[in-house]
């Protein structure tokens, strides 16, 4: 691939343009907002003036309600020898560039997984891709060149291609990418309202739960109004386990002991589930998930902190395989959590009290 366009130049498209043209491909900036494509140029991701002729391939970067008429006049006008799309939703846009007279031949639904909450080109990185699944739904009307260009994309991105169908796949986003937005902004609603001290209290737990919850919900009403059924069936499913668990905590209210026992196995049942649904969550690399030790550490809250004890792990020789950080509420000091191999603990305590380092418990 030597040229392209990136119609629609947001978090998703300007990423990608700047990871080709990182890589030498010429990648030419295509917006409704003519200021939007001028700032992901002035990014570095490209430029913003129209290709003379066809490119090689066509990245169409807009919302899901945007997509099929976006590639069918795009198709007209021959920009592009193939047409991908990467937004999260594929079978409703495939079947209405099918209505709308598009060539399926020269047209593959495909969908990065990842993102962040941020959104514009400014929030644009070239390795937003890097080691990411890349989601690729060929059928048996696409043109194996169009399928080469897709897979060439995405080695250009670094990221990981993962072959599926486009009903599947939106099923399979419902579950793990559009429901989990709902939950977590609902979780977030409830404190909106909230006294103050309680919003005071919270903790790590509430900022993970909630972190999503900052999207931009004009990007995601796009995005939910694409995909409604299945992600109302997930819903469905998990109000009957809400309901469920409600009654199992009035059960646990109860004078009667044995409706207390009740309670306690059915909080028990859904706690469980979750562990072992938990499990599934693909860990480092996408590997197997593994169980690590955590090293929890007293940090202060100044330049340099972090630097500082991730040196003194890395001359104890010990990997840090993940990280959280836990702020203290009024205080300019936090609590890390270093997350490593249960053979490394003996190494790393005894390196980082050495060094002066407040261990917790």
């Amino acid at each position: 691939m030597r040229t392209a366009v990136v119609i629609g130049t947001g978090l998703i498209g300007t990423s990608a343009a700047l990871a080709l043209s990182g890589r030498g491909v010429h990648v030419h900036l295509v917006d409704h907002d003519p200021s939007q494509a001028r700032t992901a140029a002035a990014l570095g991701a490209g430029t913003d003036r129209e290709p003379e002729g066809p490119v090689d391939l066509a990245i169409v970067a807009v919302p899901p309600a945007h997509i099929a008429a976006t590639i069918a006049d795009a198709q007209r006008r021959g920009v592009a020898r193939g047409y991908l799309d990467v937004a999260s939703v594929k079978g409703g846009p495939r079947r209405e560039l099918e209505s709308l007279g598009g060539d399926l031949r020269q047209y593959l639904g495909t969908h990065p997984m990842a993102g962040r909450e941020r959104s514009g080109p400014l929030a644009a990185t070239a390795d937003l891709f890097e080691g990411r699944p890349w989601v690729l739904t060929p059928t048996r009307d696409t043109d194996t060149e169009v399928l080469n260009l897709a897979l060439e994309l995405v080695a250009l991105c670094r990221a990981v291609p993962v072959v599926m169908d486009a009903d599947a796949h939106d099923r399979a986003v419902a579950l793990v990418s559009h429901t989990p937005q709902l939950l977590s902004s609902m979780v977030a609603a409830r404190l909106q309202g909230a006294d103050e001290t309680a919003v005071r209290l919270c903790g790590q737990g509430i900022r993970d739960v909630t972190r999503i919850a900052a999207s931009d919900p004009a990007m995601w009403i796009d995005i939910l109004s694409a995909n409604p059924g299945p992600v109302a069936d997930v819903l469905a499913a998990v109000a009957a386990d809400l309901d469920e668990t409600v009654q199992a905590l009035r059960s646990l209210q109860a004078a009667d002991e044995s409706k207390r026992r009740d309670g306690a196995a059915g909080i028990e049942d859904v706690l469980r589930r979750g562990n072992a649904g938990r499990e599934r969550v693909p860990g480092k690399h996408g590997a197997a998930p593994a169980v690590y030790e955590i090293v929890t550490v007293l940090i202060g809250d100044q330049p340099g902190e972090l630097a500082r004890i991730f040196a003194d792990a890395g001359r104890a020789g010990v990997n840090i395989e993940d990280v959280r950080i836990e702020h203290a509420t009024g205080q300019q000091a936090g609590l890390i959590q270093l997350m490593v191999e249960p053979s490394a603990v003996p190494a790393l305590t005894a390196a980082l009290r050495e060094q002066g380092w407040s261990l917790r418990q």
